[in-house]
C-alpha cells in the first residue's frame, strides 16, 4: 500500500491572488502531488493550502513552496488578523493512509532542516515532530508573533532547531511539525436556534462549558452560574466543594486522573487567582472543540466541530453523544456534515463502528465500509458527499490487468504473448478463492448458531478481504514484474 501524506502549510498573505497562485504553482510542479484545496482568507491575510502524495514528493512541494513564499511575502508589510511570525507561517505534515506519524516527523525535520540551511530561515519544530515537551504547542512557539521574533532569536532558550539565530525580516521564520489529521466536522439540527446548538457544543468539547445550578433541566444554559468564592472552591463536574484549590486539584486528580492547575491554564485562567471567576465543567471529549451556529442555506443550526485526533476521539462516537443530548433536549439529529475531506481510515473505523452496533460482518469490501459511514452519520442530509472525492487514501485497483471485464482478460491471456501468464493467473485465482472465503465468514456472522463467535468470524473475513486486495494488486504487479526481467535482459 502506499504511504499518503497530507501537507497543510499556512502562507501569510491572502490577498495578493497573483503571489497566491505563484506559490501554489511552485507546490504542482512536482510530479505526484496532488493540490487538495486553496482558503485565502481577506480578514486574516493569510491562505491555507493543502495538498497530498507520496512522502518524497510532498517534502519538496512543501520545500519550493516555502521558498517562493520567501520570495514573494516581506513580513514586514504584513498585518492581519491570525497569529503569525513567518512568510511561511506554520507547515504541518500529517499521516493519512499507511504513513504514520514518524514517516511524518521524518519528513517534517527534513524539511526544516533544507528551510534553515538553503533559505537561511529560522525554523522551529512542533508538535510531534518537537524535540522537547516545551516545544511541542505551536501556540508557545509562535508567542511574540512576528513583531516579537527578534527578541525570541536572541533568547538563548528560542533557539532554532535548524536556520540561523537571527531576524530575517523579509521571511520571518517557519514552524514545521508533525500532527494528526484535523477533521472538520458538523452535525445538523432540527432547529435555527443557535443556542440549542451551542449548548450541546459546549457540552461535547474538550473546553466545557461554565458551570450552573438551579434551572438546567433539560436546557443547562438557563441555569445560574457557579462561581469560586474565598473558601469555597466547588467542583465542575459533582456536588463536591473544597475549601482551597489544592484541595479541590487533589480531588480531581483522585477522581478524574487529570491535572486541574492545566486544566485552568489552558482556559487562560491562573490557579491561584480564581476567586470571583466560573467554575468549569468538563467537557465529554477531549481533542475536540465546537461551536454552534446557523447555516442559512441549510436552514438549521450546526454543532461546528474541530477534532484533532479521531483515533482518540472519533467522529462517530461524538456524533452518537449529540444524539443523546439532543434527544435529552426535545431536539432532533437530522445528520451530519464532513468540512473538507477525511482519511480513509476515519471512514473506516466509523464504517466498522456501526456493523459492530449492528451485529454484521466488518469484512466487506472498502468501499461498503465508507458507505455504510456515511449512512450511519447522515452525511448526505444538507450536502453531496462523493466518497470518491472527499475520502483520501481510498483503497483502489488501479491496475489495466484488474479493470478488465473478464471476456477481456481471458483473451488477453489466451494471446501469443507470454504476459500476461502464469503469475497473474495464479493471483486472480487466489484472489477469488479469498473473496469466497470472506463470503462464507460473512454468510456465518448472520446465522443464530454463530452469535457467540462473532469478533472471530469478523477477524477471519477481514483477513479474507485484505488478502484478496493484495491478490488483486498482485494480477498487474507479476506481469508489470515479467515485463522489468524481459526488457532487462535485452
Amino acid at each position: 500500500m502506499k504511504k499518503i501524506v497530507e501537507c497543510v502549510p499556512n502562507f501569510s498573505e491572502g490577498r495578493d491572488l497573483a503571489a497566491i497562485r505563484q506559490i501554489t504553482d511552485a507546490i504542482e510542479s512536482v510530479q505526484g502531488v496532488q493540490l487538495l484545496d486553496v482558503d485565502p482568507g481577506e480578514s486574516t491575510n493569510r491562505t491555507v493550502v493543502t495538498f497530498i502524495g507520496e512522502p518524497e514528493p510532498v517534502a519538496e512541494a512543501a520545500f519550493r513552496a516555502v521558498q517562493k513564499a520567501a520570495e514573494l511575502i516581506d513580513m514586514s508589510k504584513h498585518s492581519g488578523e491570525h497569529a503569525r511570525f513567518g512568510a511561511t507561517d506554520v507547515c504541518p505534515f500529517v499521516p493519512v493512509a499507511g504513513a504514520t506519524m514518524e514517516d511524518c516527523v521524518t519528513i517534517a525535520r527534513a524539511v526544516g532542516e533544507r528551510i534553515g540551511e538553503e533559505l537561511g530561515i529560522p525554523v522551529y519544530l512542533y508538535e510531534h515532530a518537537a524535540r522537547s515537551p516545551e516545544r511541542c504547542n505551536l501556540a508557545d512557539v509562535r508567542s511574540g508573533e512576528y513583531e516579537g521574533l527578534a527578541k525570541k532569536l536572541s533568547d538563548p532558550d528560542w533557539k532554532p532547531d535548524f536556520g540561523p539565530a537571527e531576524f530575517n525580516s523579509k521571511a520571518g521564520a517557519t514552524a514545521v511539525g508533525a500532527r494528526e489529521f484535523l477533521i472538520a466536522y458538523n452535525i445538523n439540527l432540527n432547529t435555527t436556534d443557535r443556542r440549542y446548538a451551542n449548548e450541546i457544543a459546549y457540552e461535547l468539547r474538550e473546553r466545557g462549558r461554565w458551570k450552573r445550578e438551579g434551572n438546567t433541566e433539560p436546557f443547562y444554559y438557563k441555569g445560574n452560574v457557579v462561581y469560586f468564592a474565598e473558601g469555597r472552591f466547588p467542583d465542575g463536574n459533582s456536588d463536591f466543594v473544597a475549601g482551597s484549590f489544592e484541595e479541590l486539584a487533589e480531588h480531581y486528580r483522585v477522581e478524574y486522573g487529570r491535572d486541574l492547575y492545566e486544566r485552568y491554564r489552558s482556559l487562560g485562567l491562573d490557579p491561584a487567582d480564581l476567586t470571583g471567576r466560573p467554575v468549569y465543567k468538563d467537557g465529554l471529549f477531549t481533542h475536540l472543540k465546537g461551536i454552534g451556529w446557523v447555516v442559512e442555506d441549510y436552514q438549521c443550526a450546526q454543532i461546528s466541530l474541530n477534532l484533532t485526533d479521531y483515533k482518540v476521539t472519533p467522529p462517530q462516537t461524538v456524533l452518537e453523544a449529540a444524539r443523546e443530548l439532543a434527544a435529552q433536549r426535545g431536539i432532533v439529529v437530522t445528520g451530519s456534515e464532513v468540512v473538507g475531506v477525511v482519511p480513509f481510515d476515519a471512514m473506516n473505523r466509523a464504517g466498522r463502528y456501526y456493523l459492530q452496533r449492528m451485529r454484521k460482518s466488518t469484512g466487506i469490501p472498502a468501499r461498503d465500509l465508507g458507505t455504510t459511514a456515511g449512512q450511519g452519520r447522515g452525511l448526505r442530509d444538507v450536502a453531496d458527499f462523493d466518497i470518491e472525492k472527499k475520502v483520501i487514501g481510498l483503497p483502489s485497483q488501479d491496475g489495466s490487468l484488474a479493470n478488465m471485464k473478464v471476456t477481456d482478460f481471458v483473451d488477453e491471456v489466451s494471446r501469443d504473448t507470454p504476459a500476461p501468464g502464469g503469475g497473474s493467473i495464479a493471483a486472480l485465482a487466489g484472489a477469488l478463492g479469498s473473496a469466497l472465503a470472506s463470503m462464507v465468514f460473512n454468510l456465518s456472522v448472520g446465522k443464530g448458531e454463530f452469535d457467540d463467535r462473532y469478533e472471530e468470524l469478523c477477524e477471519y473475513a477481514e483477513k479474507a478481504q485484505e488478502a484478496k486486495d493484495r491478490l488483486t494488486r498482485a494480477i498487474d504487479e507479476d506481469t508489470e514484474a515479467f515485463n522489468e526481467v524481459v526488457a532487462a535482459m535485452r
